[in-house]
């Protein structure tokens, strides 16, 4: 192979490899074995968010070694670091889920100031679950230099009498549990046989939803998010990933000619026809926010509304990730977006070349189990929703995948929790009503503090059998994995005395997923005199810390809830420096 041209003059490593002044920096990389010729040429940052603490990470040093054999193929010298990941499923349902989100920001911020400390060129990041994959995108948009991102994979999944079995069936069995439809040996045999490998969790939940965003936004190659973690192949993704981004160094494409707004309106698109999670409407404006692109959670419910629901994944549908990659994976469902004009086709990828160029490549169609023909969908509209009126001015969002137009909209009176624990241990002492709408507040990013996700309770209420007898409302997040009426995100928040703040139980909420409405049946003088008499936010126990500081500092749900103020208020770009 040709050695790449590269103009070190103008490529950020050069502050710590080129001239006599850094002979004592040099000295440090002959230490680590690296040789004179590695030294001068390109230190490409090759990021993990490696751990033990769950399966859906575990398999990311593997991977990191093939991406940095790919870098070296292509004449650039790797260097790989690490960074936290909160994974959810552990943190769930306890007063570690407040760390979740925030490690979001605390990733992008760690791997920003581990590349810019060491004045890396370019960058490969993996990642394997919920918050980890955002955040290591946001970092590439926000440090603007080459980037490509690598999913770890998903799991696989579980088989119990013949059935598919993903650890949203474990948190469901707790209700069930709980309600004595299942015994202890069968809450055993679950719990034991649903995680059967390494891997992100495996139905449309956060992670396999981000997964698709970073196929259709173009940071990842084509395909490369399918393959399960398991399988040795994903090292042939990784291989390419790393020599992908030698090209895009060479070329000089950057992560913010890749993520325009057109690249985010398509990854709109994917996470809305494969009834993604709702976590996609946060994430997408804190991605857009490190560009200095306006994107709000309403800009992406504008493109759920009208982008049809063709892809029948968990939890609202029947399959999971490993069959949508054996179905032709991402780059199938982006051909079906495009085939219906719902997509921009002139967006960079990490390949090098356009959105449109790719699909040319693409022979695979839709099998009609998985993948439906655009032509056909599930349902004419998006599987997740936007909501606004008098109880979310700054919006809300519903993932309505696998519910019927009946079943989407929601008329009932309040029962109104102040945190979580108090809602989990009422539904567990079904110390409810059918017919009720459940409030829990003091949940968002400020309130919270850390916007926990609700899947214990949700979850609960389906083992119940009552995940469609009640609705639930919240200033929180929902797990991807959660279903039934489950509205989240609403803003403003409680602690910024949103509306939420204000309700009192037997308020008559409607909820409306067809129109489009959130709405509580009180008048704007009604609310404004409960306003003059709300004692303010919430006290929390956390006064001091990572997440003090979090509250401090984070912004409304609506634009992302990021915490600094983004690509439009910087006055350098780091990749120039």
């Amino acid at each position: 192979m040709d050695a790449p041209k590269f103009d070190k003059s103008r490529l950020p490593s050069r502050h710590v490899t080129e001239g006599p002044a850094r002979a004592p920096h040099r000295s440090y990389l002959y230490a680590m074995g690296i040789s004179e010729a590695e030294i001068h040429q390109p230190l490409v940052g090759v990021a993990t968010c490696w751990n033990e603490a769950a399966p859906c990470n575990i398999a990311l040093n593997r991977q990191a070694q093939a991406a940095k054999l790919g870098v070296k193929q292509a004449l650039g010298t790797p260097r790989e670091f690490t960074t936290i990941t909160v994974t959810d499923g552990m943190a769930m349902g306890h007063e570690g889920m407040r760390a979740s989100l925030a490690s979001r920001d605390a990733i992008a911020d760690t791997v920003e100031l581990t590349m810019r400390g060491h004045c890396y060129d370019a960058l490969v990041g993996l990642a394997g679950c919920d918050k980890s994959l955002p955040g290591m995108m946001m970092a590439m948009v926000r440090l603007n230099v080459p980037s490509v991102f690598i999913y770890g994979g998903s799991i696989l999944p579980g088989k119990l009498n013949g059935r598919d079995v993903v650890v949203q069936d474990v948190f469901e069995a707790v209700g069930k549990h709980q309600a004595g439809q299942m015994s202890d040996a069968e809450l055993d045999i679950i719990e034991r046989i649903a995680c059967p490998s390494a891997g992100a969790c495996g139905g449309q939940y956060t992670a396999n939803t981000m997964a698709c965003v970073s196929e259709a936004i173009g940071l990842a190659l084509f395909n490369s998010s399918g393959a399960p973690a398991p399988y040795e192949s994903r090292d042939q993704y990784a291989v390419a990933s790393g020599l992908a981004v030698m090209t895009l160094l060479e070329k000089g494409i950057r992560a913010r000619d890749v993520v325009t707004r057109e690249a985010l309106e398509n990854a709109a698109r994917v996470v809305a026809c494969t009834g993604g999670s709702t976590n996609g409407g946060l994430h997408l404006p804190a991605i857009a926010h490190e560009a200095g692109i306006d994107f709000t959670l309403q800009d992406v419910c504008d493109i759920f509304r009208d982008t049809p629901y063709f892809v029948n994944l968990r939890p609202g549908g029947e399959y999971v990730a490993k069959d949508l990659y054996e179905a032709g994976g991402v780059p199938v469902v982006l051909k079906e977006l495009r085939k219906a004009g719902l997509l921009h086709e002139d967006c960079l990828t990490a390949s090098g070349r356009t959105m449109g160029e790719e699909l040319d490549l693409v022979r695979g169609e839709p099998d009609g189990k998985v993948i439906y023909p655009v032509e056909t969908p599930i349902s004419k509209t998006g599987g997740v929703v936007g909501l606004s009126g008098n109880l979310a001015p700054e919006g809300a969002i519903v993932k309505v995948a696998g519910m019927s137009p009946a079943e989407q909209v929601f008329t009932g009176p309040a029962r109104v929790f102040d945190c979580e624990e108090d809602a989990f241990e009422a539904v567990q002492k079904r110390q409810y009503r059918e017919g009720e709408v459940i409030v829990i507040r003091n949940e968002g990013p400020t309130g919270g503090p850390g916007m926990r996700e609700m899947l214990s309770t949700t979850a609960a209420l389906s083992g119940q059998g009552m995940g469609k007898k009640v609705a639930l409302i919240t200033d929180g997040r929902f797990s991807g994995a959660t279903r039934g009426f489950c509205v989240g995100h609403v803003g403003p928040e409680a602690a910024k005395c949103g509306p939420i703040a204000l309700l009192r139980d037997g308020d008559v909420i409607t909820l409306d997923a067809v129109r489009g409405e959130i709405s509580v049946a009180l008048s704007d003088a009604d609310l404004e005199e409960r306003r003059r008499d709300w004692k303010g936010p919430r006290d929390t126990i956390y006064a001091s810390g990572a997440l003090w500081k979090y509250a401090q500092l984070v912004g409304p749900t609506y634009l992302g809830a990021v915490t600094h103020p983004g690509a439009k208020a910087e006055k350098h770009i780091y990749a120039d420096l």
